[in-house]
């Protein structure tokens, strides 16, 4: 029998968590905080939390600090300053066949949640994320397979921070119902290829979705009704294994880069061809990447803003082969004025290839050529990126990403001790656990 998903949502318990989900929930707690960090430091980051804290003061329902802020703001306000910051460095975790992201919006959405509930402990805020992360899945791929316009992750994740938020209020199964489809009702439908083509600090849409979720939790405390949401109830066979299989666990992925996961394969074949056959940059007159369509769109030969940056393939690619990594002095602004990186972004060549786009369905294609000034041609075999379930990142990749991002913002005693508690967060004390949100919450030295 076919389990409903509020009643999965209202009696989840850590015990029918399984432990490769947990491991998931673990690594994606301590990846998302380091990209929190370093995009605590954005200008897109400050812009979005001035307007929170103009909008969003706390009221009745408790004050909850701002991720990397600290600031006090209703938990809607708090949930969109941390949603932005967030996403305001495209390193987060995603999701494949979603084509997106929901730890971008999961996370800020639940500790802000948990900072104005007392008492949590680590069990009861894992039980929240497994809640986040399985509905917001699955509403993404009903959302895909019902409507024609592809739309950014904020869309489906607010159907997911409703269900989690409103289990975390206390809700019976009937009003995280009434929650889950406020969520989708009032969800940000906003169109991801918009962002592609003109990017800008509106991104994955998550900077609206995650305070949706949240508001729509606490509408179906109060009385107010929504029932039903059509991705949850209208799309049978991706709910009939709720519970026995985990999407977080099958379709979560970790991105080595900031910035788009559709660049990624291309990205990881040059940096291969560079490093196979002992290449300096000087030595690469141009480049060809054969890819699906939609990557070819994300184009970028001269970003002119961190946005287009982060939504383009041309320059990330040469990026990756003049500095041989994509890291926090990537991200500075200086680095889209390189005359090396420019060089090459401008000697890039994007093929819209329809096999790679027959194929990229919950994968993602490229295949990469140099040309080189001796006039050889060196070409990868063709790749999808590393991180997904099938290539995954190891623990050590994922620690050495987190604090790359959050040492230098931090400090690497704060980072230290956020990494070892996320190690077990879900087994915390409410004193343990409450001292992982300070550590998280709180605004990092000047």
């Amino acid at each position: 029998m076919t389990l409903p998903f509020h009643a999965f949502a209202a009696d989840l318990s850590v015990k029918d968590i399984p432990d490769a989900a947990l491991k998931v929930l673990r690594r994606s707690f301590l990846d998302t905080m380091g990209v929190a960090a370093i995009g605590s430091t954005t200008r897109m980051s400050a812009t979005a939390h001035h307007a929170a804290t103009a909008l969003f003061g706390a009221g009745s329902a408790g004050g909850a600090r701002a991720l990397m802020r600290g600031d006090l703001l209703s938990p809607a306000g708090a949930a969109m300053s941390g949603a932005f910051t967030i996403d305001s460095v495209d390193a987060h975790d995603g999701t494949s066949p979603c084509k997106g992201h929901a730890g971008s919006a999961v996370f800020p959405a639940l500790l802000a949640l948990a900072d104005v509930k007392t008492g949590l402990q680590g069990s009861d805020f894992a039980e929240l994320l497994a809640i986040a992360y399985e509905v917001s899945y699955r509403t993404g791929l009903a959302q895909h397979a019902q409507c024609a316009d592809y739309h950014t992750s904020g869309a489906w994740t607010a159907v997911g921070v409703a269900a989690a938020c409103a289990r975390g209020l206390g809700a019976d199964p009937d009003q995280i119902r009434h929650a889950a489809g406020i969520g989708e009702y009032h969800g940000p439908r906003s169109q991801m290829m918009r962002c592609i083509d003109h990017p800008t600090m509106l991104r994955d849409g998550v900077g609206w979705g995650a305070p949706s979720g949240v508001t729509a939790a606490w509408l179906a405390l109060a009385g107010f009704t929504g029932a039903p949401a059509l991705t949850c109830e209208d799309a049978p066979d991706l709910w009939g294994d709720l519970g026995s299989a985990w999407r977080l666990v099958t379709d979560t992925h970790y991105k080595p880069y900031p910035c788009c996961r559709w660049a990624h394969p291309a990205i990881d074949a040059a940096a291969g061809l560079m490093s196979a056959h002992g290449l300096h940059h000087s030595a690469v007159a141009g480049v060809e990447i054969r890819t699906f369509h939609n990557a070819t769109r994300l184009a970028g030969h001269q970003p002119a803003t961190p946005d287009e940056f982060a939504y383009s393939i041309a320059f990330p690619v040469a990026t990756m082969i003049v500095r041989r990594q994509i890291g926090v002095e990537e991200l500075a602004e200086s680095t889209l004025r390189d005359p090396d990186i420019l060089r090459i972004s401008n000697a890039t060549q994007l093929i819209d290839d329809e096999h790679f786009t027959r194929i990229s369905q919950g994968k993602r294609w490229a295949q990469v050529s140099l040309m080189l000034t001796n006039g050889d041609k060196v070409t990868a075999e063709p790749c999808t990126p590393r991180g997904d379930t099938d290539l995954p990142l190891s623990d050590v990749e994922i620690s050495d990403k987190f604090h790359l991002f959050a040492d230098p913002v931090l400090g690497p005693g704060r980072a230290c001790e956020i990494e070892a508690l996320c190690a077990e967060f879900d087994s915390l004390s409410p004193a343990d656990f409450s001292r992982l949100r300070t550590l998280c919450l709180t605004a990092p030295p000047h």
